[in-house]
């Protein structure tokens, strides 16, 4: 931060402030404190008949890969209407039944992903702005090689454990950057 948005002043400082544990930034002018807090990241896996919505990125990061339709939460809408919004935004589709199916903080980038499983209306999808392509995919259709992101395959690896089983289970944990490009995930 440069300036304080509360008084104008250039004399913002990170600091820990009195009674709290962490550095912040504080203006030395007016003694705001302003806070930096986790990312949510709102996903819905799509179902219809015997497949899930996915989704060809053409936005960076990841330009290419695949994901289930996910992105950032804005400020007044629920979790579920992010998931909702995000599915219509990427992929031109409508969602309905949406329940709640797996919660991962990623402290290493400061985002917690919350994914729904939600019904895909009528089967129908195209690509909005932010897909190069979208498709109605089965396990075997996946292109496990080309997923954007580790949240999205452990979320995907878990529903199609889950489908297997015909027995749908809230999952939640930690997943943490080791060295190189691996992930410990931490299954509670």
């Amino acid at each position: 931060m440069n300036f304080c948005s509360n008084c104008g002043s250039s004399a913002i400082r990170l600091t820990v402030p009195p009674g709290d544990n962490r550095p912040r930034f504080v203006c030395a002018s007016c003694n705001e404190i302003f806070y930096h807090n986790p990312k949510i990241v709102a996903g819905c896996i799509a179902e219809w008949q015997d497949k899930i919505l996915m989704c060809k990125r053409a936005i960076e990061p990841r330009y290419g890969m695949w994901t289930f339709p996910a992105g950032f939460m804005e400020n007044e809408e629920s979790v579920s209407e992010a998931a909702a919004r995000e599915t219509y935004e990427e992929a031109i589709a409508k969602v309905t039944g949406l329940t709640l199916y797996s919660l991962y903080s990623l402290p290493h980038i400061n985002q917690v992903y919350v994914v729904y499983r939600a019904v895909l209306v009528e089967g129908r999808a195209s690509p909005g702005a932010e897909s190069l392509e979208v498709a109605l995919m089965g396990e075997k259709d996946v292109p496990w090689q080309d997923i954007a992101f580790p949240v999205i395959r452990e979320s995907l690896e878990q529903y199609f454990e889950d489908k297997q089983k015909n027995r749908f289970s809230l999952h939640h944990g930690d997943m943490r950057r080791q060295a190189g490009h691996d992930y410990e995930i931490i299954r509670y």
